[in-house]
């Protein structure tokens, strides 16, 4: 039977070909090499003849049965001659099946290759099983398609392996694989599950260019060399769940449609990360040197991740660009969605050397993460806000002053009592936390920003640590008032137009009261008063006023009113008017010149604390 993958090729083979089956349609016909001595390939020979060639084989001789069609009889008669009767196992020295077609189930199992084995544009109809299978010398699957499912579990390489451009129709399992030297599976096309867990990769391992078409599993691979997954294209998840890469490690760019799982992997040496992914789980990761890891589109959940030296997580703007100058195609993720990059949680991270540089921080959980005083912010790293406009839905009407805040303090106030539309509430697996643990997250993050030099958008985390403090249960009543005065009166030193408002409010105030109660109807006259000795000599006089009373009539005339705002402008900065007053108007101006230059501080506070760099 000609191989399939050469039948309409009217290119004859390189070595002496048995065609047999030739046809106007197919003139070379069957490419099997021929068998020394005879004119046929192994699948064409007589009976008799193919019985003497079996026969004449023993544990570890060499084999070639290039361009061979194998029916799973002939193959099983081929490893039976080849069979050590001790261990029960086919020996193979060195062994040439390229462009060979097995037609059924190819059983290589716990099969020894002493020599070279070649497989290269082999096809495998059904599911060839080469699991516990030795490979002494180098393995050759270049180009093979596999049909079936192809079993290399625990199988061991010891030189290198080659899987360049092959196909596998089905799962391909390589779990607990053992490649003692270079692995090249650079432009290999997985159309089902790949299954790599537990497998070994002493030397570098190639995925360079890589299709998964169906899951791929890393999970608990040891890569002890390079490891290299650029222009990757992964279909389905990926997963890489306690993987180890001993040295360095370039993964990408590469490209997931859904999820890329990293948790539980160890980097032992300095690592270059390049996804498009759409989520990035990094849960329990731990990078023992220097790593760059650079995304588009991800969601990336960073929890209980442990890193040693400095990590920067960065958006990338554009496309990834390759060597040649072309952009990576992202196919797999232009339904819509923009390429920003979320964090989606930072629960238990140190992140004393951890940098962030244009990621999105709004659905991000901080709460339990160390050192966050010492995270890096770079670019333009996005915060929740406060809902919108004036809301109605209790009396009186709130309104929040936009500012940046946490998405835990979302998930507390969307679960109060009376909450206002469009706060967020969590999810269903959100460990929900109040202001006791929000307030030193808000207090760390502050002082990042401080030390980044960024003070507006410190005062925004100052604002959102006393809201904590003046909501936290253990707070003393009497502190909890004096907060809550503070935030009313200025939005803690914050809000310079509340301070102004309220200042502005002040003196109206002051004004109307002076007006009606503080000024008096007239200023009073002195008068002098003595009495003159009949002969003569020295007089005393004595000099008194009458007390200062107020009117009957219409109190509020613009004489009073002109007289009334300079006092309260005096007093707005500590100075005396010099005008006669009442007694209730000598309280008004005092109460005055105690609270509206306050007011006035507070303001001019929060202005500086919003414009300082």
């Amino acid at each position: 039977m000609p191989n399939p993958s050469t039948a309409l090729s009217p290119t004859p083979p390189d070595w002496p070909h048995c065609g047999h089956g030739t046809t106007p349609g197919d003139p070379v016909g069957c490419r099997g090499i021929r068998i020394p001595g005879h004119r046929a390939c192994l699948a064409h020979l007589d009976d008799s003849d193919r019985d003497a060639y079996l026969a004449g084989l023993a544990p570890g001789s060499d084999v070639d049965h290039r361009g061979t069609s194998f029916t799973e009889p002939l193959l099983n008669a081929l490893l039976d001659a080849l069979r050590d009767p001790v261990t029960g196992h086919s020996r193979l020295g060195s062994a040439r099946f390229d462009s060979a077609t097995f037609e059924g189930d190819a059983q290589f199992g716990s099969a020894i290759f002493h020599g070279e084995a070649r497989f290269e544009s082999a096809i495998f109809e059904r599911a060839p099983l080469f699991r516990s299978a030795i490979f002494q010398g180098d393995a050759g699957f270049e180009s093979v398609i596999f049909h079936g499912e192809a079993r290399f579990e625990s199988a061991a390489f010891e030189s290198a392996a080659w899987f360049r451009s092959a196909t596998f129709q089905n799962s391909a399992v390589f779990s607990s694989a053992n490649f003692g030297a270079y692995a090249g599976f650079a432009s290999v096309t997985f159309r089902g599950n790949a299954w790599f867990r537990l497998a070994s990769f002493r030397g570098d391992a190639w995925f360079r260019s890589a299709t998964f078409e169906g899951d791929a599993h890393f999970g608990s691979a040891t890569f002890e060399n390079a490891a290299w997954f650029q222009l990757a294209s992964f279909a389905s998840h990926a997963g890489f769940e306690r993987a180890v890469f001993e040295r360095l490690a370039r993964l990408g760019p590469l490209v997931c449609a859904a999820k890329l799982v990293l948790s539980g992997a160890v980097f032992s040496g300095p690592v270059n990360l390049s996804f498009a992914a759409r989520h990035l789980e990094c849960r329990r990761t731990r990078w023992s040197s220097t790593a760059e890891v650079r995304l588009r589109y991800a969601t990336v959940d960073l929890s209980h991740a442990v890193f040693e030296y400095p990590l920067t997580i960065a958006a990338e703007q554009d496309p990834f660009v390759l060597a040649g100058g072309t952009q990576l195609p992202e196919v797999l993720l232009e339904d819509g969605a923009d390429a920003a990059v979320r964090m989606a949680s930072l629960r238990g991270v140190d992140a004393a050397h951890l940098v962030l540089a244009d990621v999105d921080l709004s659905e991000c959980l901080f709460t339990g993460t160390v050192h966050l005083d010492q995270v890096r912010l770079e670019g333009a790293c996005l915060f929740a806000e406060v809902p919108p406009g004036l809301h109605w839905r209790r009396w009186p009407p709130v309104r929040f002053t936009r500012r940046r805040l946490l998405a835990e303090e979302h998930h507390w106030r969307a679960c109060r009592p009376r909450a206002v539309p469009g706060w967020t509430p969590g999810g269903t697996d959100t460990v929900h936390v109040g202001p006791l643990q929000l307030a030193p997250v808000y207090r760390a993050l502050r002082k990042a920003f401080e030390d980044g030099k960024h003070e507006p958008g410190a005062a925004d985390f100052y604002y959102g640590e006393m809201e904590m403090r003046r909501n936290a249960d253990d707070i003393p009543p009497a502190e909890r008032r004096l907060l809550t005065a503070y935030w009313m009166l200025s939005g803690y030193g914050l809000r310079a137009s509340r301070a102004l408002l309220w200042l502005a409010a002040a003196m109206l105030a002051t004004i109307v009261l002076l007006i009606g109660f503080g000024l008096p109807r007239d200023d009073p006259k002195q008068e002098a008063t003595g009495i003159v000795p009949p002969g003569g000599g020295r007089v005393t006089f004595e000099i008194g006023k009458d007390d200062p009373r107020n009117p009957t009539g219409n109190r509020f005339t613009g004489e009073r009113f002109e007289k009334a705002l300079n006092i309260v402008l005096n007093s707005v900065v500590f100075r005396s008017a010099d005008q006669e007053l009442t007694t209730a108007g000598t309280y008004i101006e005092m109460t005055s010149r105690l609270t509206e230059p306050v007011l006035l501080g507070l303001a001019v506070l929060a202005v500086r604390n919003r414009v300082k760099r």
